[in-house]
């Protein structure tokens, strides 16, 4: 009995040494498609990609630290990311897993933003706290432009549904 129970164990052990072999961990379903589409070719044209399946590659630059339910993939030359959001508790991303070479796969996915994150958005990107307000017909703070107030069009956040990645290093 004990032999089996230490020949089980052993076959246990074999079998988790190819998993993690050369450093590469598997999440979810792992990455399917072989050619990965170049991030900023991604971002350029999103409008050719939503609501399709694609691959990205690239170092990972940011891990939700709360539940691992979803990471940043960049392109480290050009700094162009994309999310990667996973079911929460289905796929964790460790926060270890920072500054290490990513191949993740997914629905690339448009999220249209309420008027209210647009102004938020806006706001920060103009240095306003949020909720502060400026002259709505009056320059921006740099003197270019429409004030902080302008609308703002079809504004949308990109990301990608994941099913799976592949980390390595």
């Amino acid at each position: 009995m004990k032999r089996l129970l230490i020949l089980n164990v052993l076959i246990c052990s074999m079998m988790a040494i190819p998993a993690t072999a050369g450093d590469v961990e598997t999440y979810g379903g792992g990455v399917t498609i072989e050619q990965a589409v170049a991030i900023d070719t991604l971002l350029a044209a999103p409008q050719d990609y939503v609501g399709t399946k694609v691959r990205v590659d690239g170092v990972i630059t940011g891990v939700c630290q709360k539940r691992g339910c979803w990471m940043q993939v960049t392109n480290p030359e050009t700094g162009s990311g994309v999310r990667i959001k996973v079911e929460d508790g289905v796929i964790v991303f460790p926060y270890t897993a920072m500054g290490r070479e990513a191949s993740a796969e997914g629905v690339f996915e448009a999220i249209k933003l309420t008027p209210e994150q647009v102004a938020a958005r806006t706001a920060a990107e103009h240095g306003h706290a949020e909720g502060e307000s400026c002259d709505k017909d009056g320059p921006k703070r740099d003197g270019s432009g429409p004030g902080c107030d302008a609308p703002v069009v079809d504004q949308y956040v990109y990301m990608i549904r994941g099913t799976g990645a592949v980390i390595k290093g």
